[in-house]
């Protein structure tokens, strides 16, 4: 089961990328489209990379690793 469903990443805005203008081609495998000028994430892309993250986290923390999340924007403070 998804740690974090399609419908609520669509109603977060998570599938809205960069302008078309600023990419990594690095991403193309996860570009669903191109629309107005901006790219599309595939969703389902990344629900699975979601979930594969989840559990290395899990397994990480569940065998007495340590996990550091760094944020530099002010919104992740």
């Amino acid at each position: 089961m998804a740690v974090v469903s399609m419908k609520q990443l669509l109603e977060a805005g998570v599938h809205f990328g960069h302008q078309t203008r600023r990419w990594n081609p690095k991403m193309a495998p996860y570009i669903f489209t191109e629309r107005n000028g901006i790219y599309i994430i595939d969703l389902q892309k990344t629900v699975k990379k979601l979930d594969e993250a989840y559990n290395f986290v899990f397994e990480t923390a569940a065998n007495g690793g340590e996990i550091l999340f760094v944020g530099t924007k002010k919104q992740a403070q």
